[in-house]
C-alpha cells in the first residue's frame, strides 16, 4: 500500500469521533482529560463535592449553541433557544466561526463526565477497513496530525513510529503503556462515581442553551446587540440562576439596549458571569458585558496562577481569577479538545456559583459573589488587583468557609449605575460633579473617571473576545481525538533524542 498526503484541513468531527476515539486507549485518554483538568484539586472543587455538586441550580450559557448530545453533556442541557435566526429551536450549535465555542464552555460549567470505557473499541476496526478505507483514515489522521502541530508537524513526531502505525494498524504502544496499572490505582479508579472524561464545576447543575451567532453582520438575522439583549431576558424568564457570558466585546461601553435585559437580570436575583476577554484577541482591558456593573467578571491564570499572557485582559472590573491555560473540554459531536481563553475561565466561576447556590439557597445573587470573592486566595498586589481582582478561585471555602459579613455597599448595582450615568447623559456633560459617593462609581485604571458609556454600534466577530479567540489565535484549539497516537509517537521521539545526547 502507498501512504498519500493531503494538504492541511480540519476533520469533520462525526468522521474524527467515529474513527479516531475507537482505538485501544479510549479509556487512557478519558483518564487523560480529566487529569487535565487541574482546577478540580487546586481549585478545591472536589473537596466541594463532598457537599454539593449544584444539585436544583440552572447556568444559562448565551453562546453559540450547545451540544447537548455530547457524551459528558447528556442529561445536563435541560432547555434552549436560538436568537441568531440560523440555529435550532433546541439552542444547538449554529454554524460560524467557532461553532463549537458553546459546547466547550458548558462542559466546564456543567459536564457530567463519561463512562472510563466508552468508546473502547478492537482495533479489528482497522483490520475490516479495505486499502482505500485505511488509506482515506489514514490521510485524515495526518491532516489532523497537521492541524495539531502546524506545518512542521513532520519535525514533532517519530516518523518510523508513524510509518509502523501505518504499516501494522496496530496501536503504538509501548512497555510502560502496556504494563499492569498497580492494585491500589485501579481500586482507586473504580471508586469515582463520576467516571472519567471532562466533568463540569457543577455535575449536578442544569443547562439552559441561547444560542447566537457572534458575527457582524449575521448572515441569518438580528446583530450581536439585539441577540444578546434577548437572550439575557429569556434566560431570567426561563428560571436560569446564574447566567454564563464567555463573549466580550473589547470595550468599556455597551449598547443602552441592554441596560434593560441586565436590569431584569439584577431584579430576578440573578447572577451574570462574565469573561474579562483575551490579550490576544487585541483586548488588552476589560470589555462588556464584564463591565456592566453586578456582573461578576472573571480574568484568566496558568496552572502557577500566573496571569495569562495570552488569555487575559485586565481592569479594576475583575473579581475573580480562575483557570485560562490549559483547558479540555468538550466538542461538537462527541470529541474533546485543548483550549485557551477566561471563555474557559467564566464557566468555571459559574459552576462554583452554582456550588455556593446549592449550599447556600438562601443567599441572594450579590451574596453568593461576595462568597466567591471574599474567599479568594488572595494573588498580585494587595487590595483589589487590576489582573487577579480579589484572587484565584477557591471553592471550597467559598462552599463551606466562613467569610466576612455582607455589606450592599461593596457590590455596585446597575440600577444605581443607570440612575446617575443615563440621568447625566441626559442632563448634560458636567452632570457628573454631582454624583454621589454612594453610587458605587469607580475611577478608570489611570485614576480618571470612566467615559460615559454610550450606545455602541454594532461590531464584528474579531470584536467579540470568547469565540473569536478560537479563530484567531487567542484560544489554542488542539484536537485531542488524535492525542492518544501524537502523545506516544512525540513521546517516543522525545526518548530518541534523549538517549542521543546522553550517549
Amino acid at each position: 500500500m502507498s501512504r498519500r498526503r493531503t494538504p492541511a484541513r480540519l476533520l469533520g468531527l462525526t468522521a474524527a469521533a467515529a474513527l479516531t476515539l475507537p482505538l485501544a486507549a479510549a479509556p487512557a485518554q478519558a483518564e487523560l482529560h480529566r487529569e487535565m483538568q487541574f482546577w478540580l484539586d487546586d481549585y478545591g472543587v472536589t473537596d466541594a463535592w463532598e457537599t454539593t455538586e449544584g444539585e436544583g441550580v440552572t447556568i444559562a450559557v448565551i453562546d453559540t449553541g450547545i451540544d447537548g448530545d455530547h457524551p459528558t453533556l447528556e442529561s445536563a442541557v435541560v432547555g434552549g433557544t436560538d436568537f441568531s435566526g440560523g440555529g435550532s429551536s433546541s439552542g444547538t450549535p449554529v454554524e460560524q466561526a467557532a461553532t463549537e465555542h458553546g459546547t466547550l464552555v458548558a462542559s466546564l460549567a456543567a459536564g457530567r463526565g463519561t463512562d472510563p470505557d466508552q468508546g473502547a473499541v478492537s482495533e479489528d476496526l482497522f483490520d475490516e477497513m479495505d486499502d482505500e478505507e485505511w488509506d482515506d483514515w489514514f490521510e485524515s489522521f495526518e491532516a489532523d496530525l497537521e492541524d495539531a502541530y502546524g506545518d512542521e508537524w513532520e519535525d514533532e513526531i517519530d516518523q518510523d513510529t508513524l510509518d509502523e502505525f501505518y504499516e501494522t494498524r496496530e496501536f503504538p504502544l509501548d512497555d510502560e503503556d502496556l504494563a499492569e496499572p498497580d492494585e491500589d490505582e485501579d481500586d482507586e479508579d473504580e471508586t469515582d462515581p463520576r467516571g472519567a472524561g471532562v466533568i463540569g464545576v457543577a455535575p449536578g447543575a442544569d443547562i439552559l442553551s441561547a444560542s447566537l451567532v457572534l458575527e457582524d453582520p449575521n448572515p441569518y438575522g438580528p446583530g450581536t446587540e439585539e441577540q444578546i439583549a434577548e437572550a439575557v431576558t429569556w434566560a431570567v424568564d426561563q428560571g436560569a440562576d446564574i447566567i454564563n457570558m464567555s463573549i466580550g466585546s473589547g470595550v468599556q461601553d455597551w449598547p443602552e439596549s441592554w441596560d434593560e435585559a441586565f436590569l431584569h437580570a439584577e431584579e430576578q436575583d440573578v447572577l451574570v458571569v462574565a469573561a474579562a476577554g483575551n490579550r490576544a484577541a487585541g483586548h488588552f482591558s476589560v470589555g462588556a458585558p464584564a463591565t456592566i456593573p453586578g456582573v461578576l467578571t472573571v480574568a484568566g491564570v496558568d496552572e502557577g496562577r500566573s496571569i495569562s499572557e495570552d488569555s487575559s485582559s485586565q481592569g479594576i472590573a475583575v473579581d475573580l481569577a480562575a483557570a485560562s491555560e490549559p483547558l479540555v473540554g468538550a466538542m461538537p459531536d462527541g470529541g474533546y479538545a485543548r483550549w485557551e481563553g477566561t471563555s474557559g475561565a467564566a464557566p468555571i466561576v459559574s459552576g462554583a456559583a452554582a456550588l455556593v447556590m446549592a449550599a447556600h439557597p438562601d443567599l441572594s445573587a450579590r451574596e453568593v459573589k461576595h462568597r466567591l470573592v471574599s474567599t479568594a486566595d488572595s494573588e498580585g498586589s494587595s487590595g483589589v488587583d487590576p489582573e487577579y481582582g480579589h484572587g484565584v478561585l477557591n471553592a471550597a471555602e467559598a462552599v463551606s468557609g466562613s467569610v466576612p459579613e455582607f455589606s450592599p455597599d461593596d457590590y455596585p448595582t446597575l440600577e444605581d449605575w443607570i440612575r446617575v450615568h443615563r440621568r447625566a447623559d441626559d442632563d448634560g456633560a458636567d452632570a457628573h460633579e454631582d454624583i454621589p459617593e454612594e453610587a458605587g462609581v469607580e475611577a478608570g485604571p489611570e485614576g480618571e473617571p470612566r467615559d460615559m458609556p454610550q450606545a455602541a454600534e454594532v461590531r464584528g466577530a474579531q470584536d467579540w473576545a470568547g469565540p473569536v479567540a478560537l479563530g484567531i489565535g487567542g484560544l489554542l484549539v488542539v484536537l485531542m481525538l488524535t492525542g492518544g497516537v501524537v502523545h506516544l509517537i512525540s513521546r517516543r521521539s522525545r526518548r530518541g533524542e534523549d538517549a542521543s545526547e546522553t550517549g
